[in-house]
């Protein structure tokens, strides 16, 4: 089961009596990817079962996942009440198009909407699969909407693979898996405010924005830089787009970071954690926006599916339930604070559960010590810096047992 420790409430020093998870050494074989593309460089370790923020492989061995598969196990894994949803709507109804009406769709957009609705504001939502796919159609909107055809993105977002996607994707080694590049695109940089200013104008049809990049390692940018896009969007008859795919959900202690300094945008694009592993993803969209959309503009054949549907109304019924938003804020601070007393940890970045770990050891050398030591962490494009994205769920006893194993993993105890 479960770890269940008790953690001490304020980290000055480590709890010696937490337990040390080291399995046998981790093979270094490559996992087997016999008839797949090898898209991903793969850890090698074979996963068979999860429980909560734990997963076990194929020869038993218990790992603590700080990664939750790309931040997207947002309730831990196999929760008994969304996988029991998942299992009853299977029973009741696999599949049918948006061909025909839903209660089950009915009922989870209410749900999601009635975190963020407004008049006004963002009242729809428009599901898909993935979150390329959330981002093409969020973009595709707002050049339909404003009549022009120049987006202004920013260095270290990531936005998808996608022929779009990549274009607007702000880390060139991503860009040049693109075919081709799109035009009207420009990029810069993060958190520059004059910038913005003087790349936005009346040919701008959209700003888009990952409000803490994850990619990245987490980077944020000052309050001031989000009220800036906001008012630089507004001023110019731009939409405001949010990349919430990682920060919604509840990945920052709040349901999304829309609505954070006062700023609310014009759309949001979800994916990820929204339901609990079920692929599904999502644009909100302003009322504004949503009345000039004509019938058969956009469409997915799986999006809001039945069983897409009620995973992401066990998902948000459960982070309400369980009061999820609370734990992220809790537990997200004692990380913090554990962290920044750890030797050798020389800078933490983000927010809640979307932490980057900037040390002097190379980023894939210390995910690779901690996974001997039981722990799943993720890398990210700044070399020094191992990125934390854990399931809401991670309790402060579990968060004690990381970070002991990260100070045991920086050399800290020998």
């Amino acid at each position: 089961m479960p770890n269940t420790t008790t953690a001490p409430s304020v980290v000055v020093a480590f709890d010696e009596t937490l337990p040390d998870f080291e399995p046998e050494p981790v093979s270094r074989r490559p996992v087997a990817t016999t008839g797949l593309v090898n898209t991903f460089k793969a850890l090698p370790v074979t996963l068979d079962r999860g429980d909560g923020s734990w997963v076990w492989d194929t020869e038993g061995r218990q790992y603590l996942d700080m990664y939750a598969g790309h931040a997207v196990a947002s309730t831990g894994h196999s929760h008994p009440h969304v996988a029991g949803a998942i299992a009853a709507q299977a029973r009741q109804l696999v599949f049918y198009s948006n061909v025909v009406g839903l209660e089950v769709r009915d009922r989870a957009a209410g749900k999601l909407l009635s975190y963020i609705a407004a008049p006004g504001g963002i009242t729809r939502a428009l599901f898909a699969n993935s979150g390329a796919e959330a981002i093409e159609n969020a973009l595709k909107m707002a050049v339909r909407h404003t009549g022009r055809n120049r987006i202004v993105a920013f260095e270290g977002g990531f936005h998808g693979r996608t022929l779009l996607a990549s274009n607007v994707t702000g880390t060139e080694k991503y860009r040049a898996q693109a075919p081709f590049n799109v035009d009207g695109i420009e990029i810069l940089p993060f958190g520059d405010e004059e910038a913005l200013r003087r790349a936005v104008d009346d040919r701008t049809a959209a700003i888009l924005v990952e409000p803490v990049q994850s990619m990245a390692g987490c980077r944020m940018a000052a309050p001031s830089f989000y009220r800036a896009l906001r008012d630089t969007a507004t001023g110019n008859g731009a939409l405001l787009v949010y990349d919430e795919i990682q920060t919604g959900i509840g990945r920052t202690g709040r349901m999304f970071f829309s609505g954070r300094d006062g700023v609310v945008p014009d759309l949001v694009c979800l994916a990820k954690g929204i339901g609990s592993g079920f692929p599904l993803s999502a644009v909100l969209v302003s009322e504004t926006v949503a009345d000039g959309i004509a019938y058969g503009e956009y469409g997915a054949t799986y999006g809001a599916g039945p069983m897409a549907m009620a995973a992401m109304l066990a998902t948000l019924e459960v982070i309400e339930q369980e009061s999820l938003l609370a734990n992220v804020a809790d537990v997200g601070t004692y990380l913090e604070r554990g962290l920044s007393a750890i030797p050798g940890v020389e800078a933490v970045q983000g927010i809640g559960f979307m932490l980057g770990v900037r040390t002097a050891v190379a980023a894939p050398a210390l995910q690779a010590a901690l996974l001997e030591r039981g722990v799943i962490v993720g890398t990210s494009d700044d070399p020094h810096v191992i990125r934390l994205l854990p399931p809401l769920v991670l309790s402060r006893a579990e968060a004690g047992t990381f970070l002991h194993s990260l100070e045991e993993s920086l050399g800290g105890r020998q």
